[in-house]
Parts: C-alpha cells; structure tokens; sequence
C-alpha cells in the first residue's frame, strides 16, 4: 500500500510514537508498505514551530528531513496538479493543509494514515 502520512501521524512517530494507534503503527511497520511525506507536512510543522505552537528539538530545517530519513519516508514535493485539484474538492474543510494533503493523496493514488475524517470527506482514501 502506498500511504501519505498526516503531519499529525508523521508528529506522533518522530516525538511521541506511544500516541499511534494499533493500525498506524502495523501499516508503518509493514515493510511492504511505501511510506510517503508531504512537503505540505513540512510547510505546516514549521509554521506551527515558527508560531511557538509546536517545539520541536531542533530547528525544522534539520530536524524535519532527519526525522523523514530516519523513518524511511518518501519526499512527496506538492505540484500544480495537486493546487488546482484543491478547488474542485468539496467546501466542507476549509483547512488549506488538508486539503492540499487529500487533493495530493487523490492525485498520487495514495491513502492517507490519519485519525482525522475531514480527509475522507474531503474524498481522499483514509486508513
């Protein structure tokens, strides 16, 4: 299965894995499993650190892609196709992070690992 991980998820792996669930932590250590994430993760994390919401280690320009390597994560950059796709999703989540992570997973045939429904009604595939 190709996954993208929630920024939350990718979060909860790096700094605090006992807040996985059983599911998240069997699809992540499923070897067979392609594990992807986002820049779209990467763009919000630092956000949220620059905003004094989220302490992270150490700065996000080194700890972030460290983080991704360590875990074995795929980079997914975010592409034209992806932004405009975000437009035709449903009104329903204004969240411009989720929806540009469904409009990514929709676009990439990809299923997102995420405990947050917003993403399937967005109508991106959720595990």
């Amino acid at each position: 299965m190709r996954l993208l991980l929630d920024s939350c998820i990718f979060l909860w792996l790096a700094l605090d894995p006992a807040k996985l669930s059983p599911l998240a932590i069997r699809f992540i250590d499923d070897d067979s499993n392609e594990l992807f994430l986002s820049h779209v993760s990467l763009w919000e994390i630092t956000l949220k650190h620059t905003a004094g919401k989220l302490r992270l280690p150490a700065p996000p320009a080194t700890w972030l892609p460290t983080r991704r390597e360590f875990h074995c994560l795929s980079p997914l950059p975010i592409g034209e196709p992806e932004i405009f796709l975000t437009a035709a999703l449903p009104l329903i989540h204004a969240d411009p992070f989720d929806r540009l992570l469904a409009a990514q997973a929709m676009h990439h045939n990809l299923t997102i690992l995420s405990p947050d429904q917003p993403l399937s009604q967005l109508g991106a595939r959720r595990e």
